[in-house]
């Protein structure tokens, strides 16, 4: 964290030990929060609310012990009685700290001379990361749901590469079990089909149109394969994975989003992982018999059932093979886990965490992250999908359709746990009411700024070589272009608190306030004018919302247009 951040915290705890003695012995988080509205302030904490339980006084009671004593610490800190301008007390029992216009000067100077690394840091410190997403059954072309996927997981790892993870991105092949039987007997229909033989597809089968598509790709020779069986079943089914698996990387490459691992469920049960597994928890006391079948004790460890790990018949169940799967994540010794799951897998999570807590491994290094589905509306109306039946519009067809950087946009446009309502006629819309355009737009006009500052002698890369008096950039500034620096200071915290919460939308929203004000600025305020040192002034402050804008779409995978 910025060191501002990190000594006001410090001094708000000094205060509360020398104003309260009694509470020494009592945890109190201290929280430091970005104002929404500039007249409250630039910073916030709420801790004097807080406090009222603990110290049973009213609020006002305590302010005017505390603020007095928090006064004087800030006056001892030499940063903080430069960087602090003023603080105000608000009920119900926040502090407000407004920041002086030398630090706000420093920090857009800060950005003006980091540039692609504005907001970057090394609070990550080498940390490994491994993120598995998207992970769709290789039964069909990858479908908008699976295109928020793609997306929040590519920002977030982007994000935590920006911050000092090491991050590598999984992909888990579900090409076991009754879909991909489903797939391979639908496939060979198709490919029957082709004789002219009537053969009716499965009631559970796969009806879209890829599929006619791949079974033309087989040579027709009618004696082959004429009967399903067991070698009928094993080539379909990895001859129809196979392809599939090409139409989703190459889906996945056109969204900007490439992995570093691909691994297999055959590939675990093939390798005798998935039995490994199941005879070391065997060894441990932790699985049992019964009715033929070999049983999990989850419940040991807090889920609500005890789970089937091997069928009677000899088959490994789905969880036998995620068991499987995650001791090889944790032997890979990564420092956090992070999943992204739908949310048909919710009620999935505890039964996962009670086999991770079975093999002995430590849980809170495991994030099961759940992304809900997105609804696709055209013209308001809602475009109906399924798979199976082949009534679907895939992410292919969104991308050609809308192009990569709004797709990737719109996903997302809502929290992760929110469901997302997908309007297509929208996304193509080149207008302020479509929120993409409305940010590229931003940096189109500041793009276009720079260059006409260029022709009136103003180059913007030569920006911090002649601009050699701090003071003298500060005095030149009004409120208006503060308001925007005190909105892009707050750039490499946003990084922060998106990475501590796993949540590329809180960096889309804020990025959409800054394109805001910016265009708000830009319609009342002339740039460059007839006084150059105003001018200087004005093009800094529109160049670094520049920068800000470039690196937080940049980290969403969304590219900007130079001009529009």
């Amino acid at each position: 964290m910025d060191i501002l951040y990190s000594e006001i915290k410090s001094c708000l705890e000094n205060s509360l030990k020398s104003s309260f003695p009694q509470l020494r012995d009592i945890a109190l988080e201290i929280e430091l929060m970005f104002c929404r509205e500039f007249s409250y302030g630039d910073l916030y904490s709420n801790i004097l609310f807080k406090l009222t339980p603990h110290l049973k006084k009213p609020v006002e009671e305590i302010e005017k012990i505390f603020l007095p004593k928090l006064k004087m610490e800030i006056d001892n800190n030499r940063n903080l009685k430069k960087w602090i301008k003023q603080i105000d007390f608000k009920l119900p029992g926040f502090v407000n700290f407004f920041l002086s216009e030398e630090y706000l000067g420093r920090r857009l100077w800060d950005c003006l001379k980091e540039k692609e690394r504005f907001g970057s840091s090394d609070i990550g410190k080498g940390s490994s990361v491994l993120l598995e997403f998207v992970s769709a059954n290789p039964t069909g072309p990858l479908g908008i749901a699976h295109g928020r996927q793609a997306a929040i997981g590519d920002a977030l790892a982007n994000i935590l590469n920006f911050l000092g993870y090491r991050v590598e991105r999984e992909y888990y092949i579900n090409d076991e079990g009754v879909q991909m039987e489903n797939l391979a007997k639908s496939l060979w229909i198709r490919y029957r089909q082709n004789f002219g033989e009537n053969r009716e597809l499965p009631e559970n089968g796969y009806r879209g149109e890829y599929l006619l598509e791949i079974a033309r790709k087989l040579p027709l020779i009618k004696e082959k394969f004429s009967d399903w069986n067991r070698e009928t079943h094993l080539f379909f089914s990895q001859f129809g994975c196979q392809e599939i698996l090409k139409m989703i990387k190459e889906d996945l490459a056109s969204f900007g989003v490439s992995f570093d691992h691909w691994i297999a469920q055959s590939f675990l049960i093939d390798s005798g992982k998935v039995n490994e597994v199941t005879e070391f928890l065997k060894g441990k006391g932790f699985i049992y018999e019964k009715e033929g079948a070999l049983w999990l004790k989850s419940t040991l460890f807090g889920d609500d059932k005890d789970r089937v790990v091997v069928k009677a018949d000899g088959e490994f169940t789905y969880i036998a093979s995620d068991i499987a799967y995650h001791k090889d994540k944790y032997e890979r010794g990564f420092d956090l886990l992070i999943n992204l799951w739908g949310p048909d897998h919710h009620g999935y999570i505890p039964r996962l965490l009670a086999a991770v807590e079975a093999l002995g491994y430590d849980v809170k290094k495991l994030k099961i992250l759940i992304v809900q589905l997105a609804t696709l509306y055209r013209d308001g109306k809602l475009v109906p999908m399924s798979t199976r039946a082949g009534t679907f519009i895939t992410l292919e067809e969104v991308v050609k359709e809308i192009g990569k950087d709004v797709a990737r946009f719109f996903f997302l446009s809502r929290r992760r746990d929110s469901h997302l309502d997908f309007d297509i006629t929208l996304a193509k819309k080149e207008s302020a009411d479509n929120p993409v355009y409305y940010l590229q737009y931003a940096y189109a006009r500041i793009n276009s700024l720079k260059n006409y500052a260029r022709d009136k002698g103003i180059d913007g890369e030569q920006l911090i070589d002649k601009i050699s008096d701090l003071r003298l950039l500060i005095s030149q500034l009004g409120e208006e272009e503060f308001k925007l620096i005190r909105l892009l200071q707050q750039f490499p915290h946003i990084i922060q608190e998106t990475a501590h919460n796993l949540e590329p939308n809180i960096l889309i929203v804020y990025l959409q306030t800054l394109a805001k004000y910016f265009h708000h600025y830009y319609s009342h305020y002339r740039v460059i004018d007839t006084d150059l040192e105003k001018s200087y002034a004005r093009i800094a402050v529109a160049l670094a919302i520049g920068i800000v804008l470039r690196n937080g779409l940049k980290l969403l995978g969304i590219s900007l247009p130079e001009k529009m």
